[in-house]
């Protein structure tokens, strides 16, 4: 029995992508690392056996808080190390983040190999000083292997949940014939991207569209727009069956996002989160733009107006989404989570 500990915490795109390689990997007895109060907790579940770490990231400019992250992250190597030999792990799989730290070294120390999935098109700090020490680099977008060592590099693209593969009903009153728009904020929300949907809202609403849209948790004027044809929910399980559905998507791009409006054949009009670490989201939208599958909106230079109208253009042109769809379906990578799990089994 081939033993892996995965190390992906936080949101869904760390979290999603390991979960689909889990899912590749029936008989591998699989080990799970996060941190507390991150969304693996109620993600794993009862899946995988779920060991936590204490470590969180750099971004404080306090020394003593620098100092104490510090030491904790020193602290979570070790304790790593030992989990690795207290239960005969064979591998170490991560999907980047600060949590892939104590997992690359931890496994460095203990003598194992890590493997690494980068998703954004511009590699995180912590993927480019430890791909190193990886003995293999997996990334999700093809231009991002002149970043890293490029002799460990493999192009997988991101692995998506096996549900996107086959069809999901909608479980929805929404009727088979009508334009249907998802608005996605990421699994942590978008409030920002929320307002300007809800200003724009009325006018896609009365060309009978329908809407349906993700407003994270955190939003405090969720209940402030009601229609029959527009639903609102902080969260929703039935993503893969939201996008087949979509005629158009206004949405984040983070790359897990990315990859399912890929697989969807999803339009979108995206509007990248500004404060992304090195501004990746952008650097992943363009990738779609070029393409000809999305549109980019840079958020502090979107106002209301240009959003609203950019969505009736579309709504006006079905002959231009379905165009747009084809594009989106050329970036689609169909056996992603095969080619990572056979990575993975290569190193074993």
């Amino acid at each position: 029995m081939v033993r892996l500990l995965i190390a992906a915490s936080g949101t869904g795109g760390h979290l999603f992508p390991a979960l689909a390689l889990a899912e590749h990997l029936p008989d591998y007895e699989i080990e799970w690392l996060g941190v507390k109060d991150r969304l693996e907790m109620s993600l794993i579940g009862d899946q995988y056996r779920l060991h936590t770490i204490p470590v969180e990231g750099f971004q404080t400019r306090s020394p003593l808080k620098k100092l104490q992250i510090l030491f904790k992250l020193i602290k979570g190597i070790f304790i790593v190390k030992k989990l690795i030999k207290e239960h005969q792990i064979n591998v170490v799989f991560t999907t980047g983040g600060y949590i892939a730290a104590p997992a690359i070294l931890g496994a460095r120390l203990a003598g194992i190999p890590a493997i690494i999935h980068e998703s954004n098109f511009i590699p995180g700090k912590v993927t480019r000083l430890l791909s190193r020490f990886c003995h293999g680099v997996a990334l999700g977008f093809a231009g991002t292997a002149k970043y890293l060592p490029q002799s460990k590099t493999v192009w997988v693209s991101t692995p998506v949940r096996s549900q996107f593969y086959s069809p999901q009903p909608l479980d929805l009153p929404i009727p088979d014939n009508v334009p249907l728009i998802a608005v996605i904020g990421g699994s942590q929300g978008a409030i920002s991207v929320n307002q300007l949907v809800r200003q724009c809202a009325p006018s896609w609403l009365s060309t009978g569209a329908y809407i349906v849209h993700l407003t994270g948790k955190n939003d405090p004027d969720v209940s402030s727009l009601e229609h029959p044809h527009y639903f609102a929910f902080p969260f929703y399980d039935n993503m893969a069956g939201l996008l087949q559905r979509a005629n158009l998507a206004v949405s984040r791009s983070g790359a897990g996002t990315l990859t399912e409006l890929a697989i969807t054949r999803t339009p979108a009009i995206l509007i990248p989160y500004p404060f992304a670490a090195e501004d990746h989201q952008t650097y992943n939208a363009r990738v779609f733009v070029e393409a000809g599958a999305a549109l980019l909106y840079p958020q502090p230079e979107l106002t209301a107006e240009i959003l609203e109208n950019s969505g009736l253009n579309y709504l006006k042109n079905p002959q231009q989404l379905e165009k747009m769809a084809n594009q989106a379906q050329s970036l689609a990578v169909l056996d992603s989570a095969e080619q990572l799990a056979t990575l993975v089994k290569s190193f074993v």
